[in-house]
């Protein structure tokens, strides 16, 4: 899974979003590192969207213009724990072999 699919359906855990809010949402959530332009984001959930792992939540008109809002599936959930899951144990594999590993695993491992 791509970074901006991860931090897209991050996002989207939090409940139906649209557009500008997911980018925006990206942006915080990656604390500047992702940035999402729109035509990119769009990529990235018509994917997600043929993977079975987002599905369209509703539309709403807004300053004239309509407005779709994305929301997980269960698929989207699974894949979102799964995908969690693996980066936090590639994150402790690679602390562990720059030696940064927390007091509580360096003390069990002494």
């Amino acid at each position: 899974m791509t970074g901006q699919a991860f931090f897209v359906l991050t996002a989207l855990a939090g409940g139906p979003r649209h557009g500008y809010g997911i980018v925006a949402e990206v942006a915080e959530l990656s604390r500047g590192r992702v940035r999402l332009k729109i035509g990119s984001l769009y990529g990235v959930l018509e994917r997600l969207s043929a993977e079975g792992l987002i599905e369209p939540d509703r539309e709403e008109a807004h300053d004239g213009r309509l407005r779709r809002y994305y929301r997980l599936t269960k698929d989207g959930r699974g894949a979102l724990a799964e995908e969690a899951e693996l980066r936090a144990a590639t994150a402790r594999v690679v602390r562990a072999r720059l030696g940064l590993a927390g007091p509580a695993t360096a003390g069990a491992a002494g």
